[in-house]
C-alpha cells in the first residue's frame, strides 16, 4: 500500500496558536496607526508622548514576531506553509518599523507645520490597519478574505497617489526656498517614506494572505 506523506500531514492536526498571534499584531498595529494619525495632526509640543507610544507599540510587535519565529521554529505542523508563515509576521513588523521611524523623524528633526498630504497617507493606514485587524482572526477559517485583500490593495494605490502629490509639493514649491528650507524639505521626505514604506508593508501583508487563502482553497 503506497503512503502519501502529503495526505498524512493534512490528516494531522496543526498547531493553531499561530493564528491569535497574528490577531495580536494586527491589533496593535492598528493602535499604533491611530497613535501616529493623532501625531500628524497635533501640535509639535503634543508630539513627543504620541511618538512614545508609536514606539512602544513597535517593540510590543518585535515581541510578537519573537513568539511567532520561536513557535514556527518548534512547530512540525504548520496551519499553512512556513515560508507564508515567515513573510506575513516579516510584512508585519515592516509595517510597524515604519510607521515608528515615521514618528521617530517628526519628533527627531523638530518639524513645525507638516504637509497636509502626510494626513492623508496616515488615513489610509489607519484603514489598512483596521481593515488587517479584521481579516487576521479569518485567517483560521479563510473565510471572507478577498474583500481584504482587493481593499488594501486599492487602498495602497490611494497611498501612492497622496506619496506623489506630496513630492511634487515638496520638490515644486511657489516660491524659492533658501538653505534651511531645503534642508526641511528633505527632512519632510525622509517622513512621507517611511509612511510610503507602511502602506507597501500593508499590500505585502494582503498579498501574502492572498497567496495563502489560494494555497488552501
Amino acid at each position: 500500500m503506497e503512503y502519501n506523506l502529503a495526505m498524512a500531514f493534512r490528516l494531522t492536526p496543526h498547531e493553531r496558536g499561530f493564528y491569535p498571534l497574528f490577531t495580536r499584531a494586527a491589533e496593535n498595529i492598528a493602535r499604533a496607526a491611530d497613535d501616529l494619525a493623532a501625531l500628524v495632526a497635533a501640535p509639535p509640543a503634543e508630539r513627543a508622548e504620541l511618538a512614545k507610544r508609536v514606539k512602544d507599540a513597535e517593540s510590543a510587535g518585535d515581541d510578537v514576531t519573537h513568539e511567532i519565529m520561536i513557535k514556527l521554529n518548534k512547530t512540525f505542523v504548520t496551519p499553512f506553509d512556513r515560508e507564508d508563515i515567515y513573510r506575513l509576521t516579516s510584512s508585519l513588523d515592516d509595517v510597524i518599523d515604519a510607521m515608528e521611524e515615521a514618528a521617530d523623524r517628526i519628533v527627531l528633526y523638530r518639524l513645525e507645520e507638516l504637509p497636509a498630504g502626510m494626513k492623508v497617507q496616515t488615513d489610509v493606514l489607519q484603514r489598512a490597519a483596521a481593515a488587517t485587524a479584521d481579516a487576521m482572526p479569518r485567517l483560521a477559517t479563510m473565510g471572507k478574505l478577498q474583500e481584504y485583500w482587493v481593499h488594501v490593495n486599492s487602498l495602497e494605490d490611494e497611498g501612492d497617489t497622496a506619496y506623489r502629490n506630496l513630492l511634487e509639493e515638496l520638490f515644486c514649491p511657489p516660491h524659492d526656498v533658501d538653505a534651511t528650507g531645503v534642508l526641511t524639505i528633505l527632512k519632510l521626505k525622509e517622513v512621507i517614506d517611511s509612511l510610503e514604506e507602511a502602506a507597501d508593508a500593508f499590500e505585502t501583508v494582503a498579498n501574502t494572505v492572498e497567496s495563502i487563502a489560494v494555497k488552501e482553497s
